[in-house]
C-alpha cells in the first residue's frame, strides 16, 4: 500500500539540517501546489448541478477525494520523518491505518469507473437503467465499506502482536505504513492483499478495455464516443500502474541507494517521492479536468481566478 519515507528518513539522520530543511520545503511547496489543484477540481465538481447528477462525475469526485486525502497524509508522514519526530505505536498505528484505508479506495474506484465505461459502450441502451445515481452511490459505499473491513482485519492482526516484547511503546524508527506492520502474519497479509487488489483491478480494467475495443470495431455510429471511452480506460490503466509503482517504492529506494553516491542520494530520493507519490495523486485532476469539455472551462476559470488572486497579493506586498 502507500508507503512513505522510512528509508529516506533513516538516511537523513546524518545529513545537515539546512539540506533537510531545503528539500522538505521544496517538496512541501510542490505538494501544496498539487493539493490546491485537486481542491479546485473538487470544488469544480460540486459547483454545477450536472456534475452532481452524472455517475461518472460522482465517481471522479470520489477518486479525487481519496487521492487528495492520500496526498495530504503522505506529506504529513514525510514531514514527520524528515523532522525525525518519533511517535508512539498507537498514534502511528492510527495514522498508518488511515493511510492504508485511503490508498485502497483509489484502485477500487478505478474498477467501478471502468465498469461504468464498459456498460456505457457495450450496453448503451441499458446504461441509463443500470448506472443510476442510486447505484453509483451504493457502489461508492460498498468500496469504502470493503476498504474499512480490510483495514479492520489489519488492525486485528496488529493487535495480536505481543507488545510486551517491546521495550517501550515509543517507536525507535519514524512512522510509516512499513514500520507499523508488526509480525510475520500481518506482513504476509499486507503483501497478499496488495497483490489481490491490483490483480483484480488490472483484470477488470483490461477486460473493460478489450470489450470496448471489440465494440469499436463493430460500431457503425458514435465512434467518437467509443474512442473517448477507450482513451479513458487507457488512462485508468496508467493510473493503476502509477499506484502499483508506489507499492514497490521501498524496493526501488534500496536499489537506488546502492547505486547513487551518498552526496546526491537525498535529492534523488525526494524527486522519486514527488514522482511516485505526489504527482500521481494530481494527474487525475489535471487529465480529467483538461480533457473533459464540460469540466475544462469551469476548471480553467477557477484556476485563472486563483492565479489572479496570487498575483494581486504579490503586487500588494
Amino acid at each position: 500500500m502507500s508507503n512513505t519515507t522510512q528509508y529516506q528518513s533513516n538516511i537523513t539522520a546524518g545529513r545537515p539540517l539546512l539540506e533537510r530543511a531545503i528539500l522538505s520545503t521544496l517538496t512541501t511547496l510542490t505538494c501544496c501546489i498539487f493539493l490546491c489543484i485537486n481542491i479546485i477540481m473538487l470544488f469544480t465538481l460540486r459547483s454545477k448541478h450536472v456534475f452532481c447528477e452524472t455517475s461518472r462525475y460522482i465517481l471522479l469526485f470520489n477518486l479525487l477525494l481519496a487521492d487528495t486525502l492520500q496526498m495530504a497524509l503522505s506529506q504529513l508522514m514525510y514531514l514527520l520523518g524528515s523532522s525525525r519526530i518519533m511517535l508512539t505505536y498507537p498514534v502511528c498505528g492510527a495514522l498508518a491505518m488511515f493511510v492504508i484505508l485511503i490508498s485502497q479506495v483509489s484502485p477500487l474506484t478505478l474498477v467501478v469507473m471502468s465498469l461504468e465505461r464498459y456498460v456505457a459502450v457495450c450496453y448503451p441502451l441499458r446504461h441509463a437503467t443500470v448506472i443510476t445515481i442510486r447505484n453509483t452511490v451504493q457502489a461508492i459505499i460498498v468500496v469504502w465499506a470493503f476498504c474499512c473491513l480490510t483495514m479492520l482485519i489489519q488492525v486485528n492482526l496488529l493487535l495480536e502482536f505481543i507488545f510486551e516484547e517491546l521495550e517501550s511503546m515509543q517507536m525507535k524508527s519514524i512512522c510509516s505504513t512499513v514500520s507499523i506492520v508488526l509480525g510475520q502474519l500481518s506482513h504476509d497479509y499486507e503483501k497478499a492483499y496488495t497483490c489481490f487488489l491490483f490483480i483484480l483491478a488490472g483484470i477488470t480494467i483490461s477486460f473493460s478495455f478489450i470489450s470496448v475495443m471489440v465494440a469499436a470495431r463493430k460500431a457503425s455510429t458514435d465512434k467518437a464516443s467509443v474512442q473517448k471511452a477507450r482513451n479513458t480506460l487507457l488512462l485508468h490503466m496508467v493510473q493503476l500502474g502509477l499506484s502499483l509503482a508506489s507499492t514497490v517504492h521501498n524496493a526501488i529506494v534500496l536499489a537506488v541507494a546502492t547505486i547513487v553516491p551518498l552526496n546526491v542520494l537525498m535529492p534523488v530520493l525526494n524527486v522519486m517521492y514527488v514522482l511516485m507519490y505526489i504527482l500521481p495523486r494530481c494527474l487525475s485532476a489535471l487529465i480529467y479536468g483538461l480533457r473533459d469539455q464540460t469540466i475544462r472551462p469551469i476548471l480553467l476559470h477557477y484556476l485563472c481566478c486563483r492565479l489572479k488572486i496570487l498575483t494581486l497579493k504579490r503586487s500588494m506586498q
